[in-house]
Parts: C-alpha cells; structure tokens; sequence
C-alpha cells in the first residue's frame, strides 16, 4: 500500500512541474477513465490536463489527505492556481482560483488501470463568476 501511496504522490509531484508525461507513465495502456463516473478514453483525459494546464499554468494540487486499501488509493486534494487563459467560455481574469477534487486510482501490476475523479469546481465557478456564491449557513444555530 505504501508503494502505491507514493506512486499517487508522485504522479501529483508532476502535475505540480506541468509534466504530464510523469503522470502518464504511470498509465496501464488499457486504463480506464471516469470522471463523475462518465467514461472518459486517455486520449481526452490528456486534452482535459492540457486544457487545465493551459488555463492555469501555475495550478499546483495539494494533497489533504491520502489513504490506501488493497488495490486502492484515494486522495482529497486541493487545486490552487491563477486563471490565466479561456476556461469554459470565460476569458482570463488573473483571478488567484481553488477548488477541490477526489480521486480514486485502481492499481494492478504496478500501474493504474482504474480512475475515477470526482470535481467540486463550485468554489471555481463562484470565483470567475459564473454562478452566484451560497449564503451562508449558520450551522451553530440548527437543531438536530
């Protein structure tokens, strides 16, 4: 379990250096993708990091938490970056952004062969814009 725990954290160590080569080599060829569990091939996974990459170019994850069970690891991470390029039909604001994510990574013989990830870009959404932020809610103040 440890060695894949440190595979995952090296694969996020590349996202942080923009090397999606690091990420990808440590791709099963038949892996299998799926993001909020629609099945997504690698060839648009790469074009969804790229586009990624190229709306911010200084994105850097952040691992909050890690855990691995048999041939399983699932990270909580959070992405900051500057939005610095159109990213769904918004032009650059040079706004300092965050959001958060899920992932789950299926190993087998070394490798991932299974991903799914799961992408809260609410917080995202509400910084460049697009959508309204929440009111607050005052959780001290609700009953059970």
């Amino acid at each position: 379990m440890a060695e894949r725990k440190a595979l995952c954290l090296e694969m996020v160590a590349a996202w942080n250096r923009w090397d999606l080569n690091g990420i990808i080599k440590h791709w099963s060829p038949d892996i299998v993708h799926y993001s909020e569990d629609n099945e997504v091939s690698s060839a648009n996974m790469i074009k969804l990091m790229e586009g990624g990459i190229k709306a911010f170019p200084d994105l850097q994850l952040e691992v909050k938490s890690i855990m691995a069970e048999e041939d399983r690891v699932i990270l909580r991470i959070t992405v900051t970056a500057t939005h610095q390029a159109e990213f769904m039909g918004v032009p650059p604001t040079g706004k300092p952004v965050s959001w958060h994510l899920v992932e789950e990574l299926r190993f087998a013989d070394g490798k991932v062969v299974e991903h799914w990830d799961v992408i809260n870009m609410r917080p995202l959404l509400v910084q460049l814009g697009k959508l309204p932020d929440r009111p607050k809610v005052d959780l001290e103040g609700a009953s059970a």
